[in-house]
């Protein structure tokens, strides 16, 4: 779960470290004191998208950070890590984002510099953020398959994995058909291009490495005076009359004749007697290429017209020759395939059916496993609108038949919802209002967390638009979800805020010109306040605070029942 969070220089945060514990935790406080700032931090905490506005005006960078403790060594985070190389000592994982002022971010998972995506992973298996706009899942139908899955994952992934390789070799697969499947005023184009490239690839008969040999060559054949002169020089300087090899070898002839009367010379004489027959092997080798060197113009010209055919070559095929040859084979395979279509067009429909054939089957089996599911998750969710009460909605997951295969089968799954006795059920996003799209989501909320393993559940204000008994009936809704895991909830309602373990407040104010919020828990008395001030507005009397009290009191009675 969360344990501690830290926002620096975030919006009109400037500094702010809170400690978070189990169980339900409410943030409550007036419009615009930057409840939603707390849970776009955590949003960008957990990898979500971020932009340089977010940083607090004069800053250059905001810093954000979480500490998570996980105690279960089976937590889907632990996989997520040891992939990433990350290593968790004492059952603890470090969150940490800074944004700069250039929109860039640095991401550290227990201070390993990680990209976006991984942090992202990470955060996602840790953190789950429900906001109002989140109900806009549900009124997406081809979402609905997602939560359908999301329920019946246990029995559902080794199904969809063993689909999911069949279905990517059958996308490729069809993906090769069309590009053989072409029309024949284009294959006959294609052809003639390809033969064309073929041919003029073949004349020039291109070979690896040729490149660098000839500009070798043509170095060394526009220098050919230069190089004549200065090895000829270096010759004359060692092997001719009286130069560098008489001189070697009148010193090699004394130091010898010295050693063996003191053997102090011994180890100058080797040196150069070593010296002298290197210097002559030397020029040897320098006489031998002097003989070869012959300066041929017309040779120099052939160079530069392969070099020139090389830059043709590259310039239309490829940036090397390795490149270049490459191509080759491609077109090569394309153009066998061009002229043989008919025959592999057949094998490819042959393999494409049997593929067909096994897709079939895993997707049937996928359908029944999600119809077993569907009437499971319907008498779920029925039961949580009951307690949220919605008492006559009937809900039922709507199964259609794709006349193709999609990334999940050939199942088409829609939510169907009846809230009004004697209506039947229509699709979900075309009849639910906001506030039964609110319960629906909770009522999932609730199904999934016992089982989703995210350790941190954040609602942000989607209790808004209801009251009276639903408002109870939510509030108590969220409590239940926090048994099995962290809540923390921002609400303006006092009944959600009633039932909290922990009640934080949050205020802005102004200081010099600039603002600043803050965020403290408050105790019994000030909670009272601030569930009256919640209930009846800015003036608090006497029957608020009364009011207060018992609300307070009938949620504590409510959270022993529960627990």
């Amino acid at each position: 779960m969360l344990r501690e969070l830290s926002i620096r220089n975030f919006a009109i945060i400037e500094d702010l470290t809170v400690s978070f514990s189990d169980g339900l935790t409410v943030l409550t406080g007036e419009t615009g004191a930057g409840k939603s700032i707390i849970i776009d931090a955590v949003h960008l905490l957990a990898g979500g998208r971020g932009n340089s506005e977010f940083i607090r005006h004069g800053a250059k960078k905001a810093e954000l950070g979480g500490l998570f403790q996980i105690s279960s060594p089976a937590h889907p985070v632990y996989k997520k890590l040891e992939e990433a190389g990350i290593e968790i000592e004492e059952d603890t994982i470090i969150l940490r984002r800074d944004l700069n002022d250039t929109g860039k971010s640095i991401c550290r998972v227990n201070g390993k510099l990680v990209p976006l995506s991984v942090l992202r992973d990470v955060g996602a298996s840790l953190i789950d953020i429900h906001g109002q706009h989140e109900n806009q899942e549900l009124m997406d139908e081809k979402q609905h398959i997602h939560l359908l899955d999301q329920f019946a994952e246990e029995q559902l992934t080794p199904i969809q994995n063993m689909y999911s390789k069949q279905y990517d070799e059958y996308r490729a697969l069809k993906k090769e058909l069309a590009s053989i499947s072409i029309d024949e005023q284009l294959m006959a184009q294609r052809i003639d291009l390809y033969q064309f490239q073929m041919k003029e690839l073949e004349d020039a008969n291109l070979k690896l490495g040729e490149e660098d040999e000839l500009l070798d060559e043509r170095r060394r054949l526009m220098n050919f005076n230069k190089i004549f002169e200065r090895s000829s020089a270096a010759y004359e300087a060692i092997q001719g009359e009286t130069k560098g090899l008489d001189w070697i070898g009148n010193a090699m002839g004394a130091l010898e004749d010295a050693a063996t009367i003191d053997e102090q010379f011994k180890e100058a004489s080797e040196a150069v007697t070593t010296a002298f027959y290197a210097l002559q092997d030397a020029a040897y080798q320098v006489k031998n290429v002097l003989d070869e060197l012959e300066f041929d113009p017309a040779r120099l010209n052939e160079v530069e017209q392969r070099l020139a055919l090389l830059q043709n070559m590259k310039r239309k095929y490829g940036a090397t020759v390795e490149d270049i040859l490459t191509y080759y084979e491609k077109i090569k395979t394309e153009l066998n395939e061009l002229l043989n279509r008919d025959e592999i067009l057949q094998v490819k429909e042959r393999k494409v059916h049997a593929m067909e054939e096994v897709l079939n089957d895993f997707a049937a089996e996928l359908s029944n496993v999600r119809k077993v599911a569907a009437h499971e998750l319907s008498e779920a969710i029925m039961a949580e609108l009951r307690e949220l009460h919605m008492e006559k909605a009937k809900f039922i997951v709507n199964f259609d038949a794709l006349p193709y295969f999609d990334a999940h089968g050939k199942d088409q799954v829609t939510f169907y919802i009846s809230t009004n006795v004697g209506e039947p059920p229509k699709s979900l996003p075309k009849i639910a209002s906001g506030g039964e799209l609110s319960r629906m989501m909770l009522a999932l909320k609730t199904i999934f967390s016992s089982s989703n393993g995210v350790t941190s559940i954040i609602f942000d204000e989607v209790d808004t638009g209801v009251s009276g008994r639903v408002a109870q009936a939510i509030a108590e809704k969220i409590a239940a979800i926090s048994i099995n895991s962290q809540v923390l909830c921002i609400s303006h309602l006092p009944q959600v805020a009633a039932m909290a373990d922990h009640h934080y407040f949050i205020k802005k104010e102004v200081e010099h010109d600039r603002t600043f919020t803050s965020l403290a828990e408050i105790d019994t008395r000030a909670r009272i306040e601030e569930v009256s001030r919640m209930m009846s507005g800015a003036e608090i009397t006497a029957l608020t605070l009364q009011h207060a009290t018992e609300l307070l009191n009938m949620a504590k009675a409510r959270k022993k029942q529960m627990r």
